[in-house]
C-alpha cells in the first residue's frame, strides 16, 4: 500500500469555494507518469500538481484529467501554499524546476507571489470559426500557446456562453476571451475544451500573456485583474523585463491522503 499526502487548495482566492482548485501531492519520490496521470484523472480537479526533490532540488510537474501540461498557475500558486503552510518550508522564496524552466514564489504574508516567463505572442488572423463558437465577434486575435481574443466591453466577456463542443475545433491549446475591466484592470476568461477542461476558473498561466498585453495597451505597471469565471478569481500583476509577477491567495479546502495498493 503506497499512501500520498493530498491537498485541495483553492487558489486566486481568500475564500473556500471561489478562485480555482488544485490538488497538490507532495512525493516522498517522482512516481511514473502513468500513475500521476491516473491520480489527477481520478481528482478530477483542472490540475493536478505533483512536487518532489530531485538531487537537491524541488521539482513540479501538472496533470489534467487527460494530460500532462507544460505550465499552470493556479496549482504552482496551491502547492507553494502547501509548501509554506503545511510542510515546513521556512525561506521567503521558494524555487520549482519545471518544463517551464525555473520558477519562483515569494511568500509576502497574506498573499504568495508567483515568477514567471512572459509569453510571447504575436497578431494573427482569427481563426475559421472562433467567433462562431464564443457567440461574438473579437475585435483582435493575437496567438501564443494559446488564442487571446480582446473585445471591446467587459460585458461581452461575462455574458458570454461558449459552444465548447465548436471550440475543441480550434487548434491551439486554449482560447482567453478579456476586455478592460470597469471595476479592475481587465477581465478575463479561459476556455480550454482540447485538454479536457471547458472553463478553467482562473488561469495563472493566462496572464503571462494577459499582463504584458495590458501592460502595454494602458500603460500602466501593476495591474489588477479579474477572472469571471462562476467561481472568480482576483490576481495582481506585474510585469518585470521578461518576467510576470502574478500574486494571489489561496484558501484550504481539505488534507488528506489517497491509498494506492
Amino acid at each position: 500500500m503506497t499512501d500520498i499526502r493530498f491537498y485541495q487548495v483553492d487558489a486566486f482566492t481568500g475564500n473556500v469555494f471561489g478562485g480555482n482548485p488544485a490538488g497538490v501531492c507532495p512525493l516522498a519520490e517522482e512516481l511514473p507518469d502513468e500513475l500521476m496521470q491516473k491520480i489527477a484523472a481520478e481528482n478530477n480537479l483542472s490540475e493536478t500538481a505533483f512536487i518532489f526533490s530531485r538531487e537537491g532540488r524541488l521539482h513540479i510537474r501538472w496533470f489534467t484529467p487527460e494530460t500532462e501540461v507544460d505550465l499552470c498557475g493556479h496549482a504552482t500558486l496551491a502547492s507553494a501554499h502547501v509548501m509554506f503552510h503545511h510542510e515546513g518550508f521556512t525561506g521567503q522564496i521558494l524555487e520549482f524546476q519545471s518544463k517551464s524552466g525555473a520558477l519562483r514564489v515569494k511568500n509576502k504574508g497574506d498573499i504568495l507571489e508567483l515568477d514567471f516567463p512572459v509569453a510571447k505572442y504575436e497578431k494573427c488572423e482569427e481563426p475559421a470559426g472562433l467567433a462562431e463558437a464564443l457567440g461574438c465577434k473579437p475585435a483582435e486575435v493575437y496567438a501564443s500557446a494559446d488564442y487571446l481574443a480582446v473585445f471591446e466591453s467587459d460585458q461581452d466577456i461575462i455574458n458570454m456562453k461558449p459552444d465548447f463542443r465548436a471550440l475543441k475545433n480550434i487548434p491551439l491549446r486554449g482560447v482567453i476571451v478579456t476586455a478592460k475591466g470597469s471595476n479592475c484592470d481587465f477581465v478575463s476568461r479561459f476556455f480550454g475544451p482540447n485538454v479536457g477542461i471547458d472553463e478553467d476558473p482562473v488561469t495563472g498561466s493566462a496572464h503571462t500573456l494577459l499582463t504584458p498585453y495590458w501592460t502595454e495597451r494602458l500603460n500602466k505597471k501593476l495591474l489588477t485583474a479579474r477572472q469571471v469565471s462562476k467561481r472568480g478569481g482576483l490576481l495582481f500583476c506585474t510585469l518585470d523585463y521578461d518576467r510576470v509577477l502574478i500574486a494571489g491567495r489561496c484558501a484550504d479546502y481539505l488534507k488528506g491522503t489517497i491509498s494506492i495498493g
